[in-house]
């Protein structure tokens, strides 16, 4: 006796099953994922905390203030001096209650490759603390020197000159590169990249002193 012949799957079959399968899949697959969430937000959020006060502590010594940096935040709707219309973070350092310095997220929109990415502190006094890069894609070998980790002259790279920058000896106004009348120093066929950068600090810091006051008393000192 000959066995049985089996149908042939449908059409109509062969996808419910492939449905089902896939549905399987992404409830198996979503539960793997908010495991995982789970298990490694906290710790990356903390990696995120500790990268982001790292960097602030090269453009401003930790024994200048002694407050919790992070947590003395300041969320500003809008900031468009900073580059950022939709939004900066300002972080305010403090010593015994005073006012040290304004540490604020900038953006250099006129870069050779576009947006140039910034953290920089500003002195209660003016001077300036530092400036760091965080974010860019300037051309490499040519550029890029005003990141410091990609700079070639680590004994004194171009970003370090932002430092030494005090508004009593040198104004705002000559914040700036040489090849526009300013005092900031660049590199031969590679102008773009630092004029960009001079100019967004500059705009930071005459923001920052005009504001700083109303910066370090809006919202609840934690």
């Amino acid at each position: 006796m000959s066995e049985p012949t089996l149908p042939e799957p449908t059409a109509l079959g062969l996808s419910l099953r492939t449905a089902l399968t896939m549905v399987a899949f992404t409830i198996v697959f979503t539960g793997l994922m908010a495991s995982t969430y789970q298990a490694t937000h906290e710790t990356i959020a903390e990696s995120v905390q500790q990268e982001k006060l790292r960097l602030i502590n090269e453009i401003l010594p930790p024994a200048s203030y002694d407050n919790a940096l992070l947590n003395d935040a300041l969320a500003l709707p809008a900031a468009p001096e900073l580059g950022l219309p939709k939004g900066a973070q300002i972080w305010r350092a403090r010593k015994a209650g005073q006012p040290v310095a304004l540490v604020m997220e900038a953006v250099a929109p006129d870069g050779y490759a576009g947006s140039i990415r910034m953290v920089i502190a500003v002195l209660a006094d003016g001077r300036l603390g530092g400036v760091r890069v965080v974010d860019h894609h300037e051309t490499p070998g040519l550029g890029d020197y005003i990141d410091p980790n990609k700079d070639k002259d680590k004994a004194n790279p171009w970003i370090a000159q932002f430092g030494r920058l005090d508004p009593a000896t040198t104004p705002v106004a000559l914040w700036k590169v040489r090849k526009d009348g300013g005092e900031i120093s660049y590199r031969a066929g590679a102008t773009i990249s630092p004029r960009a950068v001079s100019n967004a600090v500059a705009r930071a810091a005459a923001y920052a002193m005009t504001n700083r006051d109303r910066l370090f008393a809006q919202g609840a000192q934690p």
